[in-house]
């Protein structure tokens, strides 16, 4: 009887233990990167182009630190006039790079109808970079 008694304290102790380091506390969390807006510098592109036809647009920007990559572009209005702003993503931890570099991204542009559109980067807080682009 003491030996069923001392295999079965075995085997609760065993499976106590398997089931204890299966934890997943080992998992390292990632932290959310944060998304800021960053400035254009300059946008290079097409000045004309035709009806549903893809134009491609190089957009220069500034990230805050070296640890800043590209995110998204985004509608921004600023006052009553509407354009895009480059958003750029930095991970939440300390930035120990060195100073950061001007960043480029590629604007695709395709418009369906003729016409003259002006597209609008955000530079600052308070203004855009205004590329025009004649669709024949």
């Amino acid at each position: 009887m003491k030996s069923f008694r001392l295999k079965s304290v075995l085997v609760v102790l065993f499976l106590s233990l398997a089931v204890v380091s299966c934890n997943n506390d080992d998992e390292v969390e990632t932290p959310n990167p944060v998304a800021k807006a960053a400035f254009a510098t300059e946008v290079k592109g097409p000045a004309t182009g035709k009806v549903n036809d893809e134009l491609s647009y190089e957009v220069t920007f500034l990230v805050d630190n070296a640890c800043g990559e590209f995110d998204k572009i985004s509608e921004v209005t600023l006052g009553t006039v509407k354009g895009l702003q480059v958003e750029a993503k930095y991970p939440s931890e300390v930035c120990t790079q060195q100073v950061p570099a001007p960043k480029k991204t590629t604007y695709k542009f395709k418009s369906a109808v003729k016409g003259t559109f002006d597209i609008k980067f955000r530079k600052s807080e308070t203004e855009f970079i205004t590329t025009k682009v004649v669709i024949d």
